[in-house]
């Protein structure tokens, strides 16, 4: 398995050995919910009856029910194994680190703290520069969405974003010097229900 999981790796440009990526997944596979949650503890008496009388399930997981966390778990090592170190992000932009961790403070690079300092997702970057139109896009992201939920969001080609008459991500949107706005306008739905 290491030299089918080192191939793959090799073949996305994931620079990190099998055995670190794995544990960059038992780590992220450690921050979710239990192996086996009862989703009927998460509410109330009130709110469970009312979820169940709209017809939601809310019995506990089958042993034979694929495990919904997995593609979680996945994306979230690649995002964390892919992401920048102030150090690398101030080298791609050929700045001083000092400029990296003031734009993180003021909202115009996105990112995370580890036990290793920030961390900040590839995706914000394009060659040697920020993507285009990447601080109107942060402005308008919630506050209380995770660095998953927003990559997530940047990767998803969108109905509203089309490129040559398909939809297209945020990411390929603003690449080609599309207007930011729209994309900010559909980051401010970020986390709600629709």
């Amino acid at each position: 398995m290491t030299v089918a999981l080192e191939s793959v790796l090799a073949r996305v440009g994931l620079r990190v050995d099998a055995k670190e990526f794995l544990t960059l997944v038992e780590d992220a596979a450690r921050r979710l919910s239990p192996p086996h949650p009862d989703p009927s503890h998460f509410f109330s008496p009130d709110q469970r009856a009312a979820l169940t009388d709209v017809g939601l399930d809310l019995s506990e997981c089958r042993d034979d029910e694929p495990d919904y966390r997995a593609r979680t778990v996945a994306v979230q090592a690649v995002l964390a194994e892919s992401a920048l170190t102030v150090t690398d992000a101030a080298r791609l932009l050929n700045v001083d680190p000092s400029r990296i961790r003031h734009k993180l403070a003021a909202g115009r690079l996105t990112g995370w703290k580890d036990q290793g300092g920030w961390r900040l997702p590839a995706w914000q970057f394009a060659g040697s520069n920020v993507l285009p139109g990447l601080e109107v896009v942060l402005s308008a992201v919630p506050e209380d969405q995770p660095p998953l939920v927003v990559a997530a969001f940047m990767a998803t080609p969108q109905d509203d974003l089309v490129i040559h008459g398909k939809p297209a991500t945020p990411r390929q949107w603003l690449l080609a010097g599309g207007d930011p706005d729209p994309v900010a306008d559909l980051a401010t739905t970020l986390g709600t229900a629709f």
